[in-house]
């Protein structure tokens, strides 16, 4: 994989507030992968590169043109942008200017196998990231939603440390205890979220549990061993 310099239009400074129902809907994208697009003998002169970016459980390929003068900064695997999906393109979200984001035509989409909704071997050093991130992306929650479940966020990652993810107490019975802590914790977040997101929440606990309880199984086998 080649590692090219591309003008990076994200600015970390900030992201637009979306005010109206119209306004287009971002979504934290992930790039993959970013290569010199090959042209056609005739546009040799041309410069444009394929890169591959992951939303959610798709993998979109699009087409980046460089703004033609700019002074360019490195743009490659690993980064996270925002995007919005269009029918035929993305949307690259450019914080202060509304007019200018960037649109990349989609070249291919590819679904990628489902992984879990939360990648349990980070978990005991990125559990609170990976859960705001888990909750925000999967519940849509508004930033007032954000604001007041990350305090709840945080205790849970705190008594999670000292019960779920230490070797001293057996895979089953903190199984268990990671079952009570995140029973508690949902219930002080049901009076934020709306009837559909608690709904939501339930459905990803369960899925949640199931990918748990299929990890312990595999760890006690390799144990067995």
């Amino acid at each position: 994989m080649y590692r090219f310099s591309l003008v990076l239009l994200l600015c970390f400074a900030g992201l637009p507030s979306v005010a109206q129902a119209t306004s287009p809907k971002y979504a934290p994208g992930t790039i993959l992968s970013v290569e010199r697009h090959q042209e056609a003998p005739a546009d040799t002169s041309l410069v444009r590169y394929d890169v591959k970016v992951q939303i959610d459980d798709t993998a979109y390929l699009v087409l980046y043109t460089p703004a033609y003068g700019s002074n360019t900064v490195e743009y490659s695997a690993g980064l996270e942008l925002l995007f919005s999906i269009g029918k035929d393109s993305l949307t690259l979200a450019t914080p202060g200017k509304r007019d200018s984001n960037a649109e990349l035509p989609i070249l291919t989409t590819t679904r990628l196998p489902p992984q879990p909704l939360i990648d349990w071997s980070k978990a005991p050093g990125q559990y609170f990231s990976m859960k705001m991130k888990n909750l925000s992306t999967n519940l849509d929650l508004t930033e007032e939603q954000q604001a007041k479940i990350k305090p709840i966020a945080e205790q849970e990652r705190a008594e999670a440390g000292g019960v779920i993810f230490t070797p001293v107490v057996s895979r089953k019975e903190r199984l268990k205890s990671w079952d009570k802590l995140v029973k508690k914790c949902d219930a002080r977040m049901k009076p934020i979220l709306t009837d559909a997101q608690w709904k939501k929440l339930q459905e990803m606990r369960k899925e949640q549990k199931r990918e748990l309880s299929d990890l312990i199984a595999k760890k006690d086998k390799e144990d067995e061993k």
